[in-house]
């Protein structure tokens, strides 16, 4: 098998042993992988598709969901029996988003017309979380869903339990907020709890502070204990006391959007060290947005994290002029079940590839791996003036070690780390 597989571009202490075009869905956001089946959400397929990764070096599909018109699914969260699945309006196939830049810059909210909150008639997508039963990985099936008024969740975290915590573009604010969604009944799962950054509820009169050609949306949170540390794009990162699961509360944000580029997109905290790993995305080709990067903070004292280092930036190539997108997008998250580390990181470079990163040294963070695929064999992406490259998205990696990485095109890569 391993002499069929794609050959990468580059790579150093890592080596592919597995490939899967996603039953000819090559697009793929994010993954989790969950009792030998791979769920991945599309980009521009629509749906989600599960694999059977049991044996990792022969991945095979065995079914596809389509998602409901004009929606799209691309996170997922899967723990025991349960799959959870966003539903939210398909930003990419709306013309007002073909260039992508409008995507990224100013309010969401009023771009699509949720800040007016329009009757909801005229809307063409179906807006919340589906939940789906998967005691037989192969088959889920759905059980339940959390209708939202708005465009909809963009993601979800999840690891078992009564509560889950997502982003959502709700009927009346700029963009993506905080939200804690109540578990207990799967069927029937309800939003318990909310919370914005002041401007943001414009239907309740709240005016924005922020510059115009910034988004002030919420990406997503990781919860440790009774704190989520949420990315709040082009507001950086927000901690928030979740003890009233009901009432989240401010413990502190800190934004270097000015003079960095914003785009703040995960917050891995790393509880047993009293250090987060913040991540900003890369959204732009050829670094028009700027140098994106990922940064440890020191966070003993919750109420002031402060920045110690970031890991370094790929200089194999000048990956900068390469074309589509240069900078980090994602990293492993150390879920419940996964590889759980707090001295490696694996992070996705889109164009780079993925990057495995020391931090034994918090002061001194070092690249020890790396993979690079080739270009894909095809653009699945539909938009305009997009490059034939290598766009890595979303990492996984389970709890042998084995590290799943999606692309936007590319299909399915399953590599090792070797060091």
């Amino acid at each position: 098998m391993t002499n069929d597989l794609p050959k990468p571009d580059h790579a150093h202490n890592m080596r592919l042993i597995g490939y899967c075009d996603q039953g000819g869905r090559p697009d793929g956001v994010q993954i989790m992988v969950h009792r030998g089946h791979a769920y991945v959400g599309h980009m521009f397929s629509k749906g989600f598709t599960v694999i059977d990764v049991s044996d990792a070096s022969n991945p095979k599909p065995v079914n596809y969901f389509a998602a409901p018109a004009n929606t799209w699914n691309i996170h997922l969260q899967a723990h025991d029996d349960l799959l959870l699945v966003i539903n939210a309006k398909d930003m990419f196939a709306a013309a007002e988003f073909a260039d992508e830049r409008a995507y990224y810059r100013g309010q969401l909210g009023r771009v699509i017309g949720t800040v007016e909150a329009k009757a909801q008639g005229a809307r063409d997508w179906t807006a919340g979380m589906a939940v789906f039963d998967v005691s037989q990985p192969a088959t889920p099936r759905q059980i339940g869903f959390m209708p939202v008024a708005g465009a909809g969740i963009h993601r979800i975290w999840y690891t078992g339990g009564r509560w889950a915590y997502a982003s959502a573009l709700l009927d009346g604010f700029t963009d993506y907020i905080f939200i804690t969604i109540d578990m207990a009944d799967p069927t029937q799962p309800r939003e318990a709890g909310r919370y914005w950054l002041a401007g943001m509820n414009q239907a309740q009169g709240e005016a924005t502070t922020w510059p115009a050609t910034r988004r002030y949306g919420l990406h997503h949170a990781i919860v440790a204990g009774d704190t989520a540390y949420a990315a709040w794009r082009d507001a950086g990162l927000v901690m928030l006391d979740v003890n009233d699961r009901a009432r989240p509360a401010l413990i502190t944000q800190r934004n270097w959007c000015p003079p960095f580029g914003g785009g703040t997109h995960n917050c891995l905290p790393l509880p047993d060290r009293d250090l987060l790993v913040v991540l900003d995305e890369a959204v732009l080709d050829h670094q028009e947005d700027g140098l994106k990067l990922i940064w440890l903070f020191d966070i003993r004292a919750p109420e002031n994290p402060v920045s110690i280092s970031t890991c370094p930036t790929p200089t194999q190539s000048n990956y900068a002029a390469k074309g589509g997108h240069f900078g980090p997008h994602n990293v492993h998250e150390n879920r419940p079940g996964s590889f759980v580390s707090s001295e490696l990181i694996f992070a996705t470079y889109q164009n780079a590839g993925l990057r495995v990163f020391d931090i034994r040294d918090r002061y001194h963070p070092r690249e020890v791996g790396a993979l690079v695929p080739p270009p894909p064999a095809r653009l699945v992406d539909h938009r305009p003036n997009r490059a034939r490259v290598v766009q890595s998205t979303d990492v996984f990696v389970d709890a042998r070690g084995v590290i799943y990485v999606t692309d936007y095109n590319a299909g399915l890569y399953i590599m090792e780390y070797l060091g």
